[in-house]
């Protein structure tokens, strides 16, 4: 079926291989639902009242979310659009301190211009959609609660509803009506860069988790608490199959049986259909060759008939144009297939157009339009927005003291000590005297950013510190306060160093944050170079010193080192805002008593070895490390001996051809940045300058195929080829055996110490001076010059998911030229620089 549909790419015979795709299923396979909220006729009544009265154009524009970077409220009035959202990594107004009274503000002024009847307007409000996935996400002082890997770990469905309940008010506390939760996915590859947004690798948690949240965001279906105005309306996403991709890539394709699909990936839309669920988002991903967006099959003959869905299905962002024959801006496949609500992003006034051509040359029949803009309008009856009048008037409107609200946070810090998986205990170290000395150590100890992780103030949580975080407390916080308060003493030092030996201590590290595709990976296994990590609880532990490791992450990784240099091992996800919860249950109170044992079990199989990257309950072939619902108590005396450290997963494709990072200019998604302590600029030109540093375009071979970078001397100052956003996975490059090599000029011989070094998160690290070398150059002449990857490795750089490939660093004065920056397969044997 995949190589008969790619086969065709135009969007005139799409409806061939929908046939032929179609022939092959078998709809009976699937449960019969009805519609949980019986028909209200005098609802439908209003509703055709309203379609009968709209133009097409003001139809097309009730299907089309127009993303907040590049809509104003004259927009929505003009074009009648039917919802706004703000993607991962905007903000209002560009401001990511917006105040909850900007926001309400302009919620606002969407409002007046939707409901606005002027020049032949018809007076329908306009619906806006955040991402409100582990609370309000988005705005700073929120509460975080764990992401859903760590919920799954709870196995408290009666704790989901209450986080449903409190998210839907920190919500509407800023006027908006809408999330984009929750995420029904169920991740069968720990590869995949979503893996943390599932509850679980098993249908059975998520499906009972589904409708739980459901109920406490909407409330619950046929009461009178349903959608009333303590409440907001979900989407449950992505529809469907998300979390099953081959090798885990996101956006990739789901090749599982429509049995297997069933079984694993729409079990829990089942209840979250029954339920009540209004909105249900269409996924990125194919299943067997076919985008979800453009099947038919699956979107209208499955979701809206067989299962009764009566809500409208949403797109997710620009993925129709995906579609083989699709744009941006053009996309009547995904009409056709069924989508209701296009969240066009950018392109929508174009969009609107194309669409509106398409009706009247009947490529859409308007029966198409007429049932997604019911089924919007439905919505939008149902949860009162056509009656609750201005955002600014509603029931919490405005009430920032719900915005971290005690009573919020105490449910956070609930899920944070309930999410806590104990994996190992030896001669049961935990739980912990608070009278004691404790070291502790890691850099994730301190690191809000590491321990919210992404989809938090921005898409990918890089970047944020602390003070994005009042009220909110970092697991050493936690741990400060309890220690403290009982007498004893604990010491923040994110390198082990210490003046004093402690009695124990905690080491916090683990992944850094991501979203999406960004965190996709080859391999699962941590810090397979640099091992940075496992030396620092190898030093600890050689000092003779207790250690326990905290290990914060969005998936299981194969972390067999770390565990063998550990004597308590626990795994505590991406816990949230509420650090302190952790400190609750690896500490006894003051009077040696456990307040708080661990509850949390696994809800993904923990790998044995490196090779285990698809690792699920019921495998036929199934070995791991720590079982699906495995997790120690203090009752249990288990010691767990000594791990293989042996790295058995092999790369299925190692390349052996150059990985081009710069030939004048960058490659890829890369891009060049001047950084200097108080200042980042991208530079999307030829030439750039910061203070102390400036590039312009020069010459090897041809013309612009090389950078001249100036250093004044004035200060430290760094270019880098890098990206704010992008990501890439380059740790084949380090199992092929391949260095940097880049060309280099010296115009002027550098005064001081000129670093090459590589993107570390936001920041770079393992740093190497090449100055000498360039001083026994010959002036103004070409020159290669390399350096072994593994060097980068030992000082800490993690290939797995690399910020930036390249950067130098000086704050001397220097002139040098650089061209054909490259990492080369099998070099690095003949390195200029190598390692061990």
């Amino acid at each position: 079926m995949k190589n008969f549909y790619s086969s065709f790419v135009l969007g005139s015979v799409l409806s061939v291989v929908s046939a032929s795709v179609l022939a092959k299923n078998n709809i009976t396979l699937w449960p019969k639902i009805e519609p949980p909220i019986e028909k209200n006729a005098q609802l439908e009544a209003q509703i055709t009242h309203i379609i009968n009265k709209m133009s097409i154009e003001q139809k097309v524009g009730q299907m089309v979310q127009a993303e907040i970077t590049w809509v104003t409220p004259e927009d929505v009035k003009k074009y009648h659009l039917g919802s706004v959202l703000n993607g991962g990594g905007t903000f209002l107004h560009n401001d990511r301190n917006a105040s909850v009274s900007d926001w309400v503000a302009f919620m606002d002024e969407l409002y007046l211009a939707s409901m606005d009847t002027t020049e032949g307007g018809l007076a329908i409000p306009v619906t806006y959609g955040i991402d409100a996935v582990h609370g309000n996400n988005k705005f700073i002082g929120a509460t975080l609660y764990p992401h859903n890997i760590g919920l799954g770990a709870a196995r408290n469905p009666d704790l989901i509803y209450k986080i449903g309940e409190a998210t839907a008010k920190e919500v509407l506390l800023a006027g908006i009506d809408w999330t984009f939760a929750p995420t029904l996915a169920v991740a069968r590859d720990d590869r995949w860069g979503r893996t943390y947004e599932s509850y679980s690798e098993d249908p059975e948690i998520v499906a009972s988790y589904s409708k739980q949240m459901i109920e406490g965001l909407q409330g619950k279906a046929n009461t009178k608490h349903f959608l009333d105005d303590d409440h907001i309306y979900s989407t449950a996403k992505h529809w469907v199959g998300d979390g099953g991709t081959y090798q885990g890539i996101d956006q990739g394709d789901n090749r599982e049986t429509e049995k297997d699909l069933i079984k694993n990936h729409a079990a829990a839309y089942f209840p979250a259909i029954e339920a009540g669920v209004q909105s249900i988002m269409a996924s990125h991903n194919m299943w067997n060759g076919q985008r979800l967006h453009g099947s038919k099959y699956l979107l209208t003959d499955v979701l809206k008939t067989r299962l009764g869905f009566d809500g409208f299905i949403v797109g997710d962002w620009n993925s129709h144009s995906k579609i083989p024959g699709c744009t941006n801006d053009s996309c009547p496949q995904a009409v056709n297939a069924g989508l209701d609500m296009f969240m066009v992003v950018e392109d929508w006034k174009a969009f609107i157009k194309n669409t509106v051509q398409q009706v009247k040359d009947n490529v859409i029949s308007i029966e198409r339009i007429d049932d997604a803009v019911r089924r919007i309008l439905r919505v939008k009856m149902r949860s009162g927005l056509f009656s609750k009048g201005l955002p600014s008037t509603r029931k919490y409107a405005n009430q920032v003291n719900l915005l971290g609200a005690p009573e919020h946070k105490a449910i956070a810090r609930q899920a944070v000590r309930e999410s806590l998986v104990l994996l190992k205990n030896n001669n049961n170290l935990l739980p912990l005297s608070p009278n004691s000395k404790v070291l502790v150590a890691g850099d994730g100890a301190d690191n809000m950013s590491k321990q919210t992780g992404g989809w938090t103030i921005n898409w990918t949580g890089e970047g944020n510190v602390k003070t994005d975080f009042p009220g909110g407390t970092s697991i050493f916080d936690g741990i400060d306060q309890l220690v403290t308060k009982a007498g004893g003493k604990a010491v923040l030092s994110p390198d082990g160093s210490f003046d004093e030996k402690p009695d124990v201590a905690i080491v916090v590290f683990g992944e850094n944050p991501y979203a999406e595709w960004i965190g996709d990976l080859k391999s699962i296994a941590y810090q397979a170079h640099s091992h940075r990590d496992a030396k620092l609880l190898e030093s600890l532990k050689a000092q003779g010193i207790n250690v326990v490791s905290v290990f914060l992450s969005g998936r299981p990784l194969w972390v067999n080192r770390e565990i063998n240099a550990s004597d308590s091992f626990v795994a505590a996800w991406l816990p949230g805002s509420e650090g302190i919860g952790v400190a609750d249950v690896l500490f006894t109170n003051e009077k040696g008593k456990v307040e708080y044992d661990f509850k949390g079990k696994l809800s993904f199989s923990w790998p044995k070895y490196a090779s285990q990257v698809v690792l699920n309950r019921f495998d036929k072939s199934y070995e791991p490390l720590f079982p699906y619902g495995f997790g120690l108590s203090y009752k249990d005396k288990v010691k767990l001996g000594k791990l293989t450290t042996d790295n058995d997963f092999v790369f299925e494709t190692p390349t052996n051809s150059p990985y081009v990072i710069m030939q004048g200019r960058a490659k890829g998604d890369w891009n060049y940045q001047l950084q200097t302590a108080e200042q980042i600029m991208d530079v999307q030109t030829p030439t750039g300058k910061v203070p102390g540093l400036s590039m312009i375009e020069a010459d090897k071979d041809i013309q612009g195929d090389a950078k001249e970078f100036t250093w004044t001397g004035s200060n430290l100052a760094s270019a880098l080829i890098s990206s704010t956003w992008y990501r890439e996975d380059l740790s084949q490059y380090l199992i092929n055996k391949s260095a940097l090599t880049f060309d280099v000029r010296v115009e002027s011989p550098p005064e001081k110490a000129l670093y090459v070094q590589m993107g570390c998160g936001k920041s770079v690290c393992g740093k190497f001076d090449i100055a000498p070398i360039l001083n026994k150059f010959k002036p103004n002449t070409w020159n290669n010059l390399s350096i072994d990857l593994l060097c980068f490795a030992n000082k800490g750089v993690e290939f797995e998911r690399s910020s930036a490939p390249f950067a130098l660093t000086s704050e001397g004065a220097a002139k040098v030229r650089i061209a054909n920056v490259q990492f080369e397969p099998n070099t690095s044997h003949k390195a200029t620089i190598k390692c061990d």
